[in-house]
């Protein structure tokens, strides 16, 4: 968790003494609170290649785990037939589960091919 300490100078008319500057310090924190964790696992024996915009471009090895921690309404793609495809956008419900990526690769692209 991050944390900014920040320090703000006011002068202290509220105290009747408005030649003298007070110091007030306050803590202001980042929740993880929009961050979810959870896991991608590969059943698959082939690699899996995905792409999470601004954060990596993993190759999911075969029957693997990845642990991943991505912010709430982070998208997770994938190509096919030579375009980028939304695979998987990253909510709360999330949250400490193991996504199979190959089954729910397999039924993206029959979605995508039905179309």
């Amino acid at each position: 968790m991050k944390s900014l300490l920040l320090f703000m100078l006011l002068w202290g008319t509220a105290i009747n003494s408005p030649e003298l500057p007070i110091l007030v310090e306050a803590t202001i924190t980042s929740t993880t609170d929009d961050y979810v964790g959870f896991t991608l696992r590969n059943n698959s024996l082939k690699s899996i290649p995905l792409i999470i915009p601004g954060v990596m471009n993993p190759n999911l090895s075969p029957v693997s785990n990845s642990g991943v921690d991505l912010k709430v309404g982070q998208k997770i793609l994938f190509k096919y037939k030579g375009k980028r495809r939304v695979l998987l956008v990253v909510d709360k419900s999330l949250e400490g589960q193991v996504i199979d990526v190959s089954k729910l690769l397999k039924q993206k692209k029959l979605e995508l091919d039905k179309k």
